[in-house]
């Protein structure tokens, strides 16, 4: 227990919290709270949902200009504290410009100002992800992968409660303005520029500096196609998390149907199922640093089964205790797949390209989202609540199919290629 708990409380693993922090308080911002922002200033929900979809947009593409981070380096803090640090200073001034761009509640008015400012704030904080992506991928050992994730998935969650909840709290009850509230935003991003000045910076990687833009364009691609089992990797990524965007594309409306008001989802879901999911992200990296990735991606393809499974108690004893039970497995399986597949994904991106190779794969990650979410209410309508939950607890077993084979092209490809294999992607066979 002692050896996991210097795993956790190190100055690594703070860094790394505030950096994951400053990564999830611009999301809302942009997000949930800019468009309960816009409905209390009453802005016709056809503008409103128009912006908000398309101010995010930068954090589904973000792999466009991530070479460019993966090449260039800013003369000051190093290859990745650099960009970090610019990027955090760059989300102050604009989380504050979209304080002030308005509309408030005293002022309905709509002008060009705020979608600018929604949209540079959107860049920038799809930019810092990359950078901090890539700044976990190269500074974290092999050992440290599983813990690594878990404290950046929670400072992440930490960062979308602060920006989310935090600050519709703070306007409904009262206590300031949505310009206020936004200003108080933006000077949360302060701890994660000190951490980022603590930070350790990332050593070099051998001969980074012949490498061109055009090869910090096509060689990450490349890599990832030609390496041994490189394509089932890509296939398990695209599907890994396939049962969690199933279920959690209807959970709302699952739980309302059944006789669940709003209020008492609310509660389970920010209140207790908040630390859940916080506790599953770092019980999934006490996983990993104990069992290795390999061996917890087995138990996260079997958690995102059995927490779909859950909702059958749901659809037969609809009643709040039920409800709170099946939110919080839920919240605690999502909480360890997260962490255990972050992991995944960190081990699997070179020094030289991991700003470009993270944001590919996260990317793949965000379609299979984006093709879960789609047909999920329609098949739920089709089949029926218990069938839905059940059919999509089944899409699980395509992971089972594939873990096999990511199992052994990792340790053919290890054999084969020996040192040229980066550190972290051994673990992969642990």
């Amino acid at each position: 227990m002692n050896g996991l708990a210097k795993s956790y409380f190190n100055r690594r693993m703070a860094v790394l919290t505030c950096m994951g922090f400053a990564s999830g308080l611009p999301l809302a911002l942009v997000g949930d709270t800019l468009s309960a922002r816009l409905s209390d200033a009453h802005v016709h929900l056809g503008r409103l949902a128009l912006l908000v979809g398309l101010v995010q947009l930068p954090y589904a593409i973000k792999f466009l200009w991530s070479p460019l981070i993966d090449r260039y380096s800013l003369p000051w803090l190093g290859r990745r504290r650099g960009w970090i640090f610019l990027t955090q200073v760059l989300l102050i001034g604009a989380i504050a410009a979209l304080a002030l761009a308005g509309p408030d509640r005293e002022s309905a008015s709509l002008n060009w100002g705020l979608p600018v400012a929604a949209a540079m704030v959107a860049l920038i904080s799809a930019t810092q992800d990359i950078v901090v992506d890539a700044y976990r991928a190269d500074v974290l050992t092999t050992d440290q992968l599983g813990n690594g994730a878990a404290v950046s998935v929670t400072g992440y969650r930490a960062g979308m409660l602060a920006s989310g909840a935090g600050a519709l709290l703070l306007v409904s009850q009262g206590h300031c303005s949505w310009r206020t509230a936004y200003l108080l935003m933006s000077l949360l991003m302060l701890p994660a520029i000190l951490a980022t000045l603590a930070a350790p910076e990332p050593p070099l990687p051998k001969d980074i500096a012949r490498l061109s833009l055009g090869d910090h364009i096509l060689d990450p691609v490349r890599d990832l196609l030609r390496r041994r089992g490189g394509l089932i990797v890509l296939a398990l990524v695209l599907i890994f998390k396939l049962p969690e965007y199933l279920a959690a594309a209807v959970t709302v409306p699952f739980v309302l149907s059944v006789g669940i008001t709003q209020t008492e989802l609310a509660a389970v879901r920010q209140g207790a199922g908040l630390f859940v999911l916080i506790a599953g992200a770092l019980a999934g990296g006490a996983a990993v640093h104990r069992f290795g990735i390999f061996k917890s991606l087995w138990l996260s393809a079997f958690l995102h089964s059995a927490s779909n499974l859950s909702f059958l108690l749901l659809v037969r004893h609809s009643t709040l205790t039920s409800m709170s039970a099946v939110v919080l497995i839920e919240n605690g399986c999502v909480g360890i797949t997260t962490s255990i597949f972050a992991a995944f994904l960190l081990s699997q991106c070179r020094p030289c390209h991991s700003a470009t190779q993270y944001a590919i794969l996260s990317g793949l990650m965000g379609l299979s989202r984006s093709l879960g979410s789609a047909p999920a209410g329609f098949l739920a309508a089709h089949l029926g609540w218990g069938m839905f939950f059940a059919v999509s607890a089944a899409t699980g077993l395509f992971s089972l199919l594939l873990l096999p084979l990511v199992h052994r092209d990792s340790l053919s490809r290890n054999n084969l290629l020996g040192s040229q294999i980066p550190p972290a992607a051994v673990t992969i066979a642990a």
